[in-house]
């Protein structure tokens, strides 16, 4: 069994070049749900949709969320009439989570719904939320924002979608992980697992929600050896989204330098871009074993060759 840590739009690319080399029910991608929210009273799961609709070949990868040929007259309609429209939801999205939220209100658990999903969308792999119980990242903004004066602590989309990420944070948190368990599934994942892989997702806000619900670190430690990731920042950059900028805006050197130290105590291997080439040594030097080689996924079949390498590596 391989199984795969996942945030957004790095871990779906990751893992559809995976699937294009390894037989899907093969895979188990434990996936981040501390991006998840309640709007319009609905549940949303961004992180489980973005790697569903990838696979299902549904993506929009220019915006990297939501269904590619959306029509938007329930958000154009809400917003006609004066309704919070600032988190677009395409109608055939908003069906995603009309049935994932009548189902949770029926009893059904969050990986009872992701799995039936899976099963309507075809995807071959299993999907697995890393916990059932509520667990929601939070971030305390440096700055005043429409939201509040600097200190406001807000969740996760509205740093993310409301502002556009376009504050600096100075605190991260993920509210009830204390409480939260990781469901049986992932417990047998994370201990039946072969090879383990770290997608090139944020290490703060993807990777860190994973590793805040108890036993998640424990078991991935005492696989270190078996553990190998991807670095989400190539030449000091992340690709998509805030990585490099929460990464130093927390504390932590906004390079592959950086992410190997954050992972070195549970991670056995870090792959870094040919752009990082020159830091190989220095990522070595964090305790971490070094492969160098071209991470950009900007097509299906570097995509493939990357998730080729990658099980390579772990072998």
């Amino acid at each position: 069994m391989l199984v795969t840590l996942c945030g957004g739009v790095g871990a779906a690319r990751m893992l559809a070049g995976l699937v294009r080399v390894v037989p899907p029910p093969s895979i188990t991608a434990i996936v981040n749900v501390g991006d998840d929210t309640v709007l319009h009273g609905l549940h949303i799961s961004p992180d489980l949709d973005t790697i569903m609709y990838t696979l299902a070949g549904m993506d929009n990868r220019e915006t990297g969320w939501g269904i590619a040929g959306e029509t938007w007259t329930v958000m154009d309609e809400l917003a006609h009439l004066g309704g919070e429209s600032w988190f677009r939801l395409g109608d055939r999205d908003l069906a995603t989570h009309l049935f994932r939220t009548e189902r949770l209100h029926a009893g059904d658990t969050l990986t009872g719904v992701t799995a039936s999903l899976a099963t309507r969308r075809q995807i071959g792999i299993q999907l697995l939320p890393v916990t059932d119980d509520p667990l929601r990242t939070m971030l305390t903004l440096t700055a005043a924002t429409e939201l509040g004066p600097a200190g406001t602590e807000v969740a996760f989309q509205d740093y993310f979608v409301r502002l556009h990420h376009d504050v600096a944070v100075g605190a991260v948190r993920f509210a009830a992980a204390d409480a939260a368990r990781p469901t049986p599934e992932v417990q047998h994942a994370l201990t039946e697992a072969d090879q383990i892989v770290v997608c090139p997702s944020n290490p703060i806000v993807s990777i860190g929600p994973l590793l805040a619900v108890p036993g998640i670190l424990a078991a991935l430690t005492s696989r270190r050896e078996d553990i190998t990731a991807v670095s989400p920042i190539v030449a000091g950059k992340a690709l998509k989204g805030p990585a490099d900028r929460l990464l130093e805006e927390l504390g932590t050197e906004p390079s592959v330098v950086g992410v190997a130290r954050l992972y070195a105590p549970w991670v056995s291997t870090l792959v870094i871009d040919e752009a990082d080439r020159d830091k190989a040594g220095a990522v070595e030097s964090e305790g971490v074993r070094c492969v160098v080689a071209p991470t950009v996924m900007d097509s299906p079949e570097r995509a493939a060759a990357l998730a080729r390498l990658v099980i390579d590596t772990g072998v």
